[in-house]
């Protein structure tokens, strides 16, 4: 049976899941979730996924929330609070309710376990879920129509990446017409494509299930007393030795590239490096494609200043990322990204770092490789990434040295 893409649209559900701890991003989620996490000056992380789902035609959303979702709640309100409940559009943000047991989120699939009411309220067929922690872009419709062609009970979506890199992810094995013959988490000896030897197929956490058959795996898990806790170590090994049709959708990038973009900002130091890229000249992840917009909130602040006094103050800011609000007086930003509302003094000098909103900047501080989280009055004259081991007495200092000062700190 063919279907017409406003069918499938009508008839998939979406699950984002948004509910990791995001230890590794640790201070920048000391009061947050990893999504919630400030990217590029203006966005949040989860509004890439969620935009996704907008340029897709998907507007039937649900954001499966768990730890410090506070700020996360109130940007999905703020920020994403634009779909019709008339035209049966929403997105809603889903707390751990105890619905099956008195156990938080156990894990990814343990997540959509305990909300599967949510799957039987309507007539849905097609389940898509997704990770609010990846930076990348995708046409989800694309995806469910080669599931639908390929008469699939689940499609994984999975990007190439070189053998020697696999190791650190789930690696999918499949047959010449893709179809998934094994899936295995983190191997030492990753299979290669069998159309491109060298290369890796890794599992993206995007996945398509028949909700028929989703239903079905987790009634005989049950049965059978198995753990059907995470995709990945559970679900997806069951389906395949139980000959459940599992098939591989080979990424196709929307961000028009010449490499396929997706990462993971799992650390201080992958999420500085995907965030300097930004500045670049021609940077992998383009936020100027006016084909796929990004949306977030908008909030209204004045357009960027910049001051200029008599000698030396010059308010300059040089191959930066600067938004609304910030004001520039007299100090030198280069190489850096600065969110909304920030106050930059006389005589300060930044440079290849990070700025959230609402910071203020005292005159002669000197600031390199360093993230300022939310809400932070650096005094005048303060120094930091200068000192390493001035810097690792009083802050968090990540592998490569990025200096991390948490939200709303308050210097001595």
């Amino acid at each position: 049976m063919a279907y017409t893409g406003s069918t499938i649209l009508r008839k998939t559900l979406t699950m984002v899941l948004a509910g990791g701890q995001g230890e590794r991003l640790f201070p920048l989620t000391k009061d947050r979730t990893k999504p919630s996490v400030s990217f590029g000056g203006k966005y949040r992380i989860i509004d890439f996924t969620l935009s996704n789902c907008l340029n897709s035609g998907f507007r039937k959303i649900f954001v499966l929330t768990q730890y410090k979702s506070d700020s996360l709640n109130r940007h999905l309100y703020e920020a994403w609070n634009i779909f019709n409940p008339e035209l049966r559009e929403f997105i809603y943000s889903i707390p751990p309710q105890f619905k099956i047991s008195n156990n938080w989120y156990m894990g990814t699939a343990n997540a959509i376990r305990q909300n599967f009411n949510l799957l039987e309220d309507e007539q849905y067929d097609w389940l898509l879920i997704l990770s609010g922690d990846h930076i990348y872009k995708m046409d989800y419709l694309k995806m469910i129509q080669y599931h639908i062609e390929k008469k699939a009970h689940l499609s994984l979506a999975a990007i190439e990446v070189p053998k020697e890199q696999a190791s650190r992810f789930g690696v999918i094995e499949i047959d010449p017409s893709y179809k998934v013959s094994s899936f295995i988490e983190k191997p030492k000896s990753p299979p290669t494509i069998p159309d491109k030897q060298g290369h890796s197929f890794v599992n993206m956490g995007i996945y398509v299930f028949n909700i028929a058959a989703l239903k079905e795996v987790f009634v005989k898990m049950e049965k059978e007393k198995i753990s059907d806790h995470d995709f990945g170590k559970d679900i997806i090994p069951f389906m395949l030795k139980n000959d459940y049709h599992v098939q591989a959708y080979r990424f196709i990038d929307e961000n028009k590239k010449d490499k396929p973009y997706w990462i993971d900002v799992g650390t201080i130091d992958s999420y500085y490096a995907a965030s300097m890229d930004l500045i670049n000249v021609s940077p992998h992840f383009n936020l100027y494609d006016y084909d796929w917009p990004l949306r977030t909130q908008q909030q209204q602040y004045p357009p960027v200043k910049t001051v200029s006094h008599e000698g030396e103050r010059v308010g300059r800011a040089i191959n930066s990322l600067v938004s609304d609000g910030t004001i520039i007086s007299g100090g030198l930003v280069e190489r850096s990204i600065v969110g909304f509302n920030v106050r930059v003094n006389s005589y300060t000098y930044i440079t290849d770092s990070i700025i959230f909103d609402n910071c203020n900047i005292g005159r002669y501080a000197r600031l390199r490789r360093t993230i300022i989280d939310k809400n932070v009055l650096v005094p005048e004259g303060t120094e930091i990434g200068f000192d390493p081991d001035l810097d690792r007495k009083r802050f968090t200092v990540s592998d490569t040295g990025i200096v991390v000062i948490p939200k709303n700190y308050i210097f001595e």
